[in-house]
C-alpha cells in the first residue's frame, strides 16, 4: 500500500502536512512530526503586518510622513532581525528533517518586502505558501480592487523566485470559483481552502472585544470539502484542504473530493504529534477495506464533477435536506 502523494511537484511520503502555526517556529517539534510520519511542514508564517508593527513602534517622528534617520534605521533593523530569524528557522529545519520543508509569509501588500521571498529560496526551503486575507470591510472598494493586490503578489513572488507556491486563501470572495480559476491560470502551483483567521468575541460583562477560539473545530472542514468537491479537476490547480482535519476519516473525506493533501494543526495542539499516526493508520485500514493501492485510485471520486447527482454539492441542496428531515 503506497500512501505517498505529491504536492507542488514535490514527493511526499504521506499526505499529511503539519499546517503553519506555533507548532512549526521550532525544529525540534518537526523531528517529532516527521517521525510520525508527516509528509511535510509548513513553517510558522514571517508576518509582514508583524513588521510593520515593530517598525511602527520604533518610529519617532512621522507626523507629517517624513522619516528621520533614526526610523530608517529602525525600518531596516525590524526587517534585518525578523528575516534573519526566519532564514535560521529555514536552515535549521532543513538539517533536521528530511521531509519538504515549506516557508509561509503573510502578505498584505505588494511592496518591495516581497523579495524577501528570494532569500527565503536561497535559504533552502522547498517551496513557499503565501498566507492572505484581506477582510473586505472598506465601503469604498470593490471586490476587484481587493482581488488585485493577490494577483500583484503572485507576479511579484514569480518573479523573483523558482521554487513553487502556494496561495492560502479564505471564502470571503463574492466570485470565489472565478477567483480561483483566475489563480489557476497564474504561476501558483497550488491552492491552500481555507486560511483561519483571528475572530473576535465580545465579553459582555467586561464589555470589550477579546479574541475568540483559536483553534478549529471539524465543522469547518465542510467549507472546505465543498469548494474544493466543486472545483476539483474543473481548474488546474491543486487543492490543500486545511481548516477542521480532526482525524483519519476527515484526511480520506478530503482526499475523496479532490484534496493533494491535509494540513492538520488543531488537531495536533489538542492531542499531540501521536495524532498523524493515528490518521494515517486510519487512512491504511480504509484503503484495505476498498481495496486501494494509492491515493491516486481514489482522489477526486467524490467530487462534483464524478458523481451521479452534482447538485449535492449546491446549496439548494441545503434546503432539500430540512424538507426531507420534517423541518
Amino acid at each position: 500500500m503506497d500512501i505517498s502523494t505529491t504536492y507542488m511537484g514535490l514527493k511526499l511520503k504521506s499526505p499529511i502536512v503539519v499546517g503553519s502555526s506555533g507548532l512549526t517556529e521550532h525544529s525540534t517539534n518537526s523531528i517529532a512530526y516527521a517521525k510520525a510520519g508527516a509528509g511535510a511542514i509548513v513553517l510558522k508564517s514571517l508576518f509582514e503586518e508583524q513588521i510593520l508593527h515593530d517598525v511602527d513602534e520604533q518610529r519617532l517622528n512621522n507626523m507629517y510622513g517624513t522619516f528621520s534617520d533614526q526610523e530608517y534605521y529602525a525600518l531596516y533593523f525590524s526587517k534585518k532581525h525578523n528575516i534573519t530569524k526566519y532564514l535560521d528557522l529555514i536552515r535549521q529545519n532543513k538539517e533536521a528533517v528530511d521531509i519538504p520543508v515549506i516557508a509561509s509569509i503573510n502578505c498584505v501588500s505588494a511592496e518591495e518586502w516581497i523579495s524577501y521571498a528570494r532569500v527565503i529560496e536561497q535559504a533552502g526551503a522547498d517551496a513557499l505558501e503565501i498566507n492572505m486575507f484581506l477582510l473586505p470591510a472598506e465601503t469604498d472598494k470593490t471586490g476587484e480592487e481587493k482581488e488585485r493586490v493577490y494577483f500583484d503578489i503572485i507576479e511579484k513572488v514569480s518573479q523573483v523566485i523558482s521554487i513553487p507556491f502556494a496561495l492560502k486563501i479564505s471564502y470571503y470572495f463574492s466570485g470565489l470559483a472565478n477567483f480561483i480559476s483566475r489563480v489557476a491560470q497564474t504561476k501558483a502551483s497550488a491552492l491552500v481552502l481555507f486560511n483561519r483567521f483571528y475572530s473576535p468575541e465580545v465579553d459582555i460583562e467586561k464589555e470589550r472585544i477579546v479574541p475568540g477560539d483559536i483553534l478549529s473545530s471539524a465543522g469547518l472542514n465542510t467549507m472546505t470539502i465543498r469548494w474544493i468537491g466543486i472545483l476539483y479537476d474543473r481548474v488546474k490547480t491543486e487543492f490543500a484542504a486545511s481548516g477542521g482535519v480532526s482525524d483519519g476519516e476527515t484526511v480520506v473525506r478530503n482526499l475523496l473530493v479532490g484534496a493533494q493533501v491535509t494540513q492538520v494543526v488543531s488537531a495536533i495542539y489538542k492531542h499531540g504529534p501521536e495524532i498523524i499516526e493515528s490518521m494515517l493508520s486510519t487512512l491504511k485500514e480504509w484503503m484495505q477495506r476498498h481495496h486501494y493501492e494509492t491515493i491516486d485510485q481514489f482522489r477526486g471520486k467524490v467530487s462534483q464533477k464524478n458523481i451521479r447527482n452534482p447538485i449535492l454539492f449546491e446549496r439548494t441542496q441545503f434546503m432539500r435536506y430540512f424538507s426531507d428531515a420534517g423541518y
